[in-house]
């Protein structure tokens, strides 16, 4: 007579998700988070996992994703840099660049990957913030749009230069300005936003999804 047992699933962790660290120090770890930091650029990227459902509103509805994190991220004063949908080892996975205003000045970037699935989400995120003196990528490309009329003023200062890059009707929070679009960062790759935004790119094309997260089911909103 035999006797058939049922395999167990693997047990899925924090651990279920391998990303490139940059050989940065571990700061912060326990079993919903890990912290890597870069003091020498003020920047850190971290991995979490939530053990309980996604409270996004979709993966389908790129229109509902953008206008959800839209009115989210300026209530906080913040604006939007991106938000998309793609596909991440063909889980519809979300990505995000918010900027929001520092007290004194500058700006820090937060860039995100979160990883639904039904019951539970992995989220990769990065941060960088403008130390010393900022504002320089906006005051040189914005001369540049000045210069072949892009950019004008009006009496209710620069026109076309502040925008949200989905809505151009939306005028809450701090809005992205034209200086922030990623063709620009190979100009000034030592910018917040240039390092967060090369960051998650490098987590995306890197990161490792361990054998057990094929038990779990998708997030299908």
């Amino acid at each position: 007579m035999f006797t058939f047992f049922k395999r167990k699933k693997p047990e899925v962790t924090i651990h279920s998700v391998s990303i490139p660290t940059f050989g940065w120090e571990i700061v912060d770890q326990n079993a919903e988070r890990i912290v890597w930091v870069n003091p020498e650029q003020s920047a850190l990227i971290s991995l979490y996992f939530f053990n309980i459902p996604p409270d996004l509103p979709t993966v389908k509805n790129t229109d509902e994703l953008r206008n959800f994190h839209r009115h989210s991220v300026s209530a906080s004063g913040g604006g939007i840099v991106e938000v998309s949908i793609f596909n991440l080892h063909n889980i519809p996975s979300v990505k995000t660049i918010f900027k929001i205003p520092q007290p004194e000045q500058g700006m820090t970037y937060l860039a995100s990957v979160t990883i639904p699935f039904e019951n539970c989400s992995f989220v990769i995120k990065a941060q960088a913030v403008e130390t010393g003196t900022t504002g320089m990528r906006d005051n040189l490309i914005l001369s540049r749009f000045l210069q072949n009329g892009e950019v004008t003023f009006d009496d209710n200062g620069l026109k076309n230069w502040f925008e949200d890059p989905y809505e151009p009707s939306f005028r809450s929070g701090t809005l992205m300005n034209k200086s922030e679009r990623e063709e620009y960062d190979s100009d000034f790759p030592d910018h917040p936003l240039s390092i967060v935004r090369s960051m998650m790119n490098k987590a995306i094309q890197e990161i490792v999804l361990k054998d057990e997260l094929k038990y779990l089911n998708i997030f299908n909103k």
